[in-house]
């Protein structure tokens, strides 16, 4: 047997966010590697072998991944979202450029929606222009990094997207980054905290960039700033297009 990888995303929680692609690649699979709750989502398939493990053990997970399609084995390797934004594939091909001998493996990515995009949806189109997307944990990159990043953001007026804002580990930092942007933009800019899209327990809330608290956002949570040309329409949030 030929073996194969394929780096998944499983969309932002509700089963109906899995794109076809992706629920006909998990069919095929012999194996599925991932974090712990994204292997949990996949339903037992007789005859396929989960292998779960820390969410802070990505390049091995993905050495795993690589060793078994080696030996033959069609692995996919699951992410939640898209496997391409602060995931998995990163982390599989980190890991093919110290192992030459994966480099002739049948590697695809199959993409997916992300929390952010669905967080997008839900509140209407506040990335409708320009916009960025900044993982907030400090866990591999320096805080000084994310503060630069955030500034020059701010700068530039994109819309912004932040992923992993607060954990009980680091509650400090999505206060900071707060700060930064209502000294940088200084001005009722929204602020959509968008928590557990697509499952039972989303909470949508929109507040002025003055009103924004830490506390309404945690490690479940998608935090989407508008520019300065996000406006209000209803019950929507939209960044029009023709934005300069």
């Amino acid at each position: 047997m030929s073996g194969w990888v394929r780096i998944v995303g499983l969309g932002p929680g509700d089963d109906g966010m899995i794109t076809p692609e992706a629920q006909a690649t998990l069919a095929e699979a012999s194996d599925l590697v991932g974090y712990h709750p994204y292997v949990a989502r996949i339903p037992d398939c007789p005859g396929q072998v989960k292998h779960a493990s820390d969410n802070r053990v990505e390049l091995d997970r993905a050495r795993h991944a690589l060793s078994l399609a080696r030996g033959g084995a069609h692995v996919a390797v699951v992410s939640s979202g898209d496997p391409g934004v602060f995931a998995m594939a990163a982390a599989v091909f980190e890991a093919m450029e110290g192992d030459p001998a994966t480099l002739d493996l049948d590697i695809q990515v199959v993409p997916g929606i992300t929390a952010m995009l669905a967080a997008a949806a839900r509140a209407g189109a506040p990335l409708g222009h320009d916009f960025c997307a900044i993982n907030l944990s400090d866990n591999l990159k320096p805080w000084a990094v994310i503060e630069r990043r955030l500034r020059l953001a701010a700068e530039a007026d994109f819309a912004m997207a932040f992923y992993n804002p607060r954990s009980k580990s680091r509650p400090e930092g999505f206060a900071r980054t707060l700060d930064i942007l209502n000294e940088a933009c200084g001005d009722d800019r929204p602020v959509i905290f968008a928590r557990a899209v697509s499952t039972p327990d989303e909470e949508i809330l929109t507040v002025p960039l003055t009103e924004a608290r830490p506390e309404m956002a945690d490690m479940r949570t998608v935090v989407l700033v508008g520019s300065s040309t996000t406006r209000r329409v209803g019950r929507f949030v939209y960044t029009p297009r023709s934005a300069e």
